[in-house]
């Protein structure tokens, strides 16, 4: 990643000589990366020293951009013991010898010794206690290492103590210093992605060899800001299943074909839209819409006459006739106190999860109809990895409640990673969880998809309607490529799903359609697209209008044809 908005927090860089891209978007238990270490670092430093190497360079980047020269800048250290203490000391003893003025602050008697002597040779100033300066921090940089990868729980007390001005100095983008955090910025439960107390959020991290979960996951991933993974020549853990993976987006855009001169509309995929009610019609022409921009064939429409006529005063190419779908798009703008509409919506929902084996009707629950698959699943009725539900915390805890599993709200936004897979697991279908980032878990359990949710902007209404109707055209094209097979027997870089087990093809076609929604959402807004660019206010269909360029930019980072 190369900003803080790119896909799922992992680097854009040049890709390393040994850990190559899968490492560097594959988070691994930090066990197994200890474990993988061990034998190469044991009785050297050489890595240590690669790492300072490699933080103090992303700080000389950070002070050139803040400030335009390192000299005289004031640098403050958070070093604790073992390594990540001892690379955040000797990045400072380099910072020094480039004209920095280092200070560093400890939160241990048992700093690295070697380090810390490295450290005051070169000039550093080592002080007990931080230094405020009229209510503020003296510093034009920080650098965390307080805790790496084998910490866990809360920030110990004086730990704690040391980032607390910093913390209050504000958000990143509010205060006056930048922060590289070592490794994870410390204080955050480095698996799973967990908040367990205070954190300061850093601008930038520096880690090594391969993302860490909380990279990754939610609620933590955001305070990372910018992750760099730098290769320092160690392996990659072997034989351990990651934790989360950032989606290659060449992968992503490979799902995306460019029709062809002997495509039809069934061939580019057909979707069904059962969205819109009497009381949110809109939502159907938003749905419709991100179907139709995503680049769906046909969209079908079947909802309410009111919401019928709006979505053909805005999109006359909408069908709005029953037949032919490869994927179905089921209860944006719908509501299951709205019993009549809700018995609608339960009869298209029973033919989709039909009992018995064989793949069923590709389909997306969404709003209104998650609430209804408590009472279907009593039924008997199955849902299988084709099946996307695409529940926010809140219907997620409603949805797992209903499940038998009691949980509230605040339950999942502490833990989404959890979340998202006991949903999986419960249901049977493929999951997205709308996080920061968002979370895709498949059926029968292995990492996680962790992908960009898109700006900030993209919080308004209808944003979700429209990532339904994108999410459909995605699956109902990955399906009809999946039925004619010709992307497999040509192969053909453009069919990306077409030979892929079932559970990994919906998923792939979920993750590519959750950052075309994201992308379209930076386009539409102006968020990210220059450096400081805050963006703008958007409506959701110009979310929707913003999706074929969204596609452009996926298309352009895939395979040459």
């Amino acid at each position: 990643m190369t900003t803080a908005t790119s896909d799922a927090r992992v680097p854009e860089a040049a890709e390393p000589a040994t850990t190559g891209t899968l490492a560097r978007r594959a988070a691994h238990p930090a066990r197994a990366i200890a474990r993988a270490e061990a034998p190469l670092t044991a009785g050297t430093d050489q890595y240590m020293r690669r790492a300072a190497h490699a933080v103090a360079s992303a700080c000389l980047a950070e002070l050139r951009e803040s400030r335009g020269a390192v000299a005289d800048s004031r640098v403050l250290v958070l070093a604790g013991g073992g390594h990540n203490g001892g690379d955040a000391l000797l990045a400072g003893a380099l910072l020094a010898r480039r004209g920095a003025r280092v200070e560093a602050q400890l939160a241990t008697d048992h700093p690295h010794g070697a380090a810390l002597s490295r450290a005051r040779a070169a000039g550093v100033a080592v002080a007990p206690t931080p230094s405020p300066v009229g209510g503020g921090v003296a510093a034009d940089l920080v650098i965390d290492g307080l805790t790496g990868i084998g910490a866990s729980g809360p920030l110990r007390p004086p730990a704690a103590a040391l980032i607390a001005p910093l913390i209050a100095a504000g958000a990143p983008e509010e205060r006056a210093f930048r922060v590289i955090a070592v490794d994870v910025p410390s204080g955050v439960g480095v698996d799973d992605g967990a908040l367990p107390g205070p954190v300061l959020a850093a601008d930038r991290t520096v880690t090594f060899t391969c993302p860490r979960g909380a990279h990754l996951l939610p609620p933590a991933a955001p305070l990372s800001g910018r992750v760099d993974v730098v290769d320092l020549g160690l392996p990659v853990p072997a034989g351990s299943e990651p934790l989360a993976l950032a989606p290659d987006p060449a992968l992503l855009a490979a799902l995306l074909r460019a029709p062809g001169a002997a495509d039809h509309k069934y061939t580019r995929g057909v979707v069904g839209l059962h969205a819109g009610s009497e009381a949110y019609p809109g939502a159907a022409v938003l749905a419709v819409s991100g179907a139709i921009r995503a680049g769906a064939g046909m969209a079908r429409i079947q909802a309410p006459r009111r919401a019928v006529d709006l979505v053909l005063a805005s999109r006359p190419e909408a069908v709005p006739a029953t037949g032919r779908c490869q994927a179905i798009v089921v209860g944006p703008g719908t509501h299951r106190a709205d019993q009549p509409r809700a018995e609608e919506l339960r009869g298209v929902l029973r033919a989709a999860l039909r009992r018995g084996g064989g793949e069923r009707q590709w389909a997306v629950i969404d709003a209104g109809a998650l609430g209804l698959l408590p009472d279907l699943i009593a039924e008997g009725l199955v849902c299988g990895p084709e099946h996307v539900l695409t529940p926010h915390a809140g219907e997620a805890a409603a949805l797992l409640s209903g499940l038998g599993q009691p949980t509230t709200r605040e339950e999942v936004e502490a833990a989404p990673a959890s979340a998202a897979r006991g949903l999986a697991e419960a249901t049977g279908a493929t999951v997205i969880l709308k996080a920061v980032p968002a979370l895709i878990a498949r059926p029968g359990g292995g990492p996680l998809l962790s992908l960009d949710a898109g700006p900030g902007w993209l919080a308004t209404a209808g944003s979700g309607d429209v990532l339904a109707g994108a999410l459909g055209a995605v699956l109902a094209a990955v399906r009809a490529d999946r039925e004619r097979g010709e992307g497999h027997q040509r192969g053909e870089p453009g069919i990306g799903a077409a030979g892929l087990p079932l559970g990994d093809a919906v998923a792939l076609a979920a993750a590519a359609a959750v950052r075309l929604h994201a992308d379209a959402g930076r386009l539409a807004s102006g968020e990210g697209l220059g450096r400081g660019s805050e963006g703008r206010p958007i409506a959701a269909l110009d979310v929707a209008e913003h999706l074929p360029r969204a596609r452009q930019r996926l298309r352009a980072q895939g395979p040459r044809r």
